[in-house]
C-alpha cells in the first residue's frame, strides 16, 4: 500500500523523495486519514512537517486531539506547529458559516506557513470515500463540469498523496502498526449534508454493487482528464462574446444558443466566487432585472450596470489612498483631476480625506446649489461601483473636493482672494481599504 502511495505522487505530483525536497507540511486533525498520510510520508522519506488547528469548537474534545497530536509528533520525531482560532467569534465577524470559518482559517494559516518556505507542499489526507462523497455533494448543489472533477490530487501548492486508496485500507494500515487515532464525535452527526451522503447515501449504494464508489471515482478522474480542453473551449468563447474576469456583456446573455451555451459560460464566470444556484439563476435573467441590482457572496459583489454585470472583490485588498500636499501659491497654473485651487482664507483647516458616504452633498463648482456626490457621479455614468471607491477632501463637515472630479464653488478663488491654496493630490499604497 505504501508503494501505491509512492507511485501516486510521482505520477499526480511529480514528487520523488530526496536529500533537496522541499517540505511537505501536514494537516494533521489526529483522525485516520491525516494521522495515516503522515506516518506513510514520513515511511517513504519524505521531509514533513505537522499543522495543527485547535478550532475550540469540540470543547476538551479538542484539546484531546491536540494533545493527541503533539504526543504522536514527539514519538515519531516530526515537528509539529500549532495555531489556535476562535472560530465562531470569526464566523460571526465574516457573515459566514462555522465551517467555512474553519475551513478559510486553516488554509490561510497553512498558506502563511507554506510562504515561509522557498518551495513546498500542504498536504491533506483526502481518500478515494472522500472523492465520492464530493462528488455527490456537488451534483446535489447543481455544479458545472469542473466540480464533477472532484477533488484533484493537485492544485497549486495543495497536494492529496492519499488520493488513491480507499478509507478501509487506511484503517487496515493503521491497525498493522497498532496506531491509535482520534474520533471527531460530530463525524456521526447528520447535521452537515457531507454526514448524511457519508452515513446514508455512500452505504446505500454499495448495496447496489460493491464497485459504486470506485465507479464514482473512477467518472471523477474521466472528467478531470476531460478539463483542459474544455477550458480552452471556454477562452474561445470568452473572447469571442467579450467577456472578461471583472464583465459578463448582458447582450452575451441575449445570445445563448448551442454555439454558446450562455448558462455554462455565466458559470465558469461565476466559478469560484461564492454565488448559489439561485443566485446565478437571475442572473441569467439580468438582462430583465433593472439597473443597479446587485448580487453578494460572502467573498463578492456583482452588478447589474447598464450593459454588463460587473464584479468586484469584497476582500481586502491593497488600495492607493490619495495624500494632500498643499502650498500657498500667487496664482492659478497648472491644471488637471488632481490638482484644485481654493480660497485660503475661505477653507477652515485642516484639510482630510475619506472614501465618500453615502448621503455626501457639496456645491459644484460652477454651481449654486447643493448636488449629491451619488447623484453627481450618476450624471458622469459611474456605476455603484466605481462611486464607492471614490474619495473626498474635506473641512470638517464640509465636503471641499470630490478628489480627481470637481472642488466646491464655496471656496473658489474669486476677485477677491487674497492667498490662493493650491492642493495636490498624491498617492501611496500605505493603506488597506475594504472595497
Amino acid at each position: 500500500m505504501i508503494e501505491k502511495v509512492r507511485t501516486y505522487i510521482e505520477r499526480e505530483v511529480g514528487l520523488s523523495p530526496s536529500g533537496n525536497d522541499p517540505v511537505v507540511f501536514v494537516g494533521l486533525s489526529g483522525g485516520a486519514d491525516s494521522t495515516a498520510l503522515l506516518l506513510i510520508l514520513k515511511d517513504l522519506g519524505y521531509r514533513v512537517h505537522a499543522l495543527h488547528c485547535n478550532f475550540h469548537l469540540r470543547g476538551e474534545e479538542s484539546d484531546r486531539d491536540q494533545a493527541f497530536v503533539e504526543e504522536l509528533c514527539q514519538q515519531q520525531g516530526i515537528s509539529l506547529s500549532v495555531r489556535h482560532f476562535q472560530t465562531k467569534e470569526e464566523a460571526r465577524r465574516r457573515g459566514v458559516s462555522i465551517e467555512m470559518a474553519a475551513r478559510d482559517l486553516r488554509y490561510d494559516w497553512f498558506r502563511e506557513e507554506l510562504e515561509k518556505e522557498s518551495h513546498g507542499y500542504i498536504a491533506t489526507g483526502h481518500h478515494l470515500d472522500d472523492q465520492a462523497e464530493t462528488l455527490l455533494l456537488n451534483l446535489i448543489r447543481g455544479t458545472g463540469l469542473r466540480g464533477m472533477a472532484g477533488i484533484h490530487p493537485k492544485h497549486d501548492n495543495i497536494i492529496r498523496p492519499l488520493l488513491c486508496l480507499r478509507h478501509e485500507e487506511i484503517l487496515q494500515y493503521l491497525a498493522s502498526r497498532k496506531q491509535s487515532y482520534v474520533i471527531d464525535s460530530t463525524n456521526n452527526e447528520r447535521d452537515a449534508l457531507r454526514n448524511r451522503i457519508r452515513l446514508d447515501v455512500i452505504p446505500m449504494l454499495r448495496t447496489l454493487g460493491p464497485a459504486a464508489v470506485s465507479h464514482l471515482c473512477l467518472a471523477c478522474e474521466n472528467v478531470r482528464q476531460s478539463i483542459p480542453y474544455y477550458i480552452k473551449g471556454i477562452e474561445v468563447a470568452f473572447s469571442e462574446l467579450g467577456i472578461t474576469a471583472a464583465s459578463f456583456p448582458l447582450s452575451a446573455l441575449l445570445q445563448g444558443s448551442q454555439i454558446h451555451p450562455i448558462r455554462t459560460l455565466l458559470h465558469e464566470w461565476l466559478a469560484g466566487k461564492g454565488f448559489n444556484a439561485v443566485q446565478e439563476e437571475e442572473m441569467l435573467r439580468a438582462a430583465e432585472s433593472e439597473v443597479g441590482r446587485m448580487w453578494y457572496s460572502h467573498t463578492n459583489t456583482i452588478l447589474r450596470d447598464r450593459d454588463s454585470l460587473l464584479l468586484s472583490s469584497k476582500e481586502k485588498k491593497r488600495k492607493t489612498l490619495p495624500l494632500l500636499r498643499q502650498e500657498i501659491v500667487c496664482c492659478i497654473g497648472e491644471t488637471g483631476p488632481d490638482i484644485a485651487y481654493f480660497d485660503a482664507d475661505l477653507i477652515p483647516l485642516p484639510i482630510e480625506v475619506r472614501p465618500v458616504r453615502k448621503g455626501d452633498a457639496f456645491v459644484p463648482f460652477g454651481m449654486k446649489g447643493r448636488k449629491l456626490v451619488s447623484d453627481y457621479l450618476t450624471d458622469r455614468k459611474m456605476n455603484r461601483l466605481q462611486k464607492a471607491e471614490q474619495f473626498v477632501a474635506t473641512c470638517g463637515n464640509d465636503i471641499v473636493w470630490l478628489i480627481g472630479h470637481r472642488s466646491d464653488n464655496r471656496f473658489r478663488v474669486g476677485k477677491n482672494t487674497k492667498r490662493i491654496l493650491k492642493v495636490t493630490c498624491e498617492v501611496t499604497d500605505d493603506a488597506l481599504l475594504s472595497s
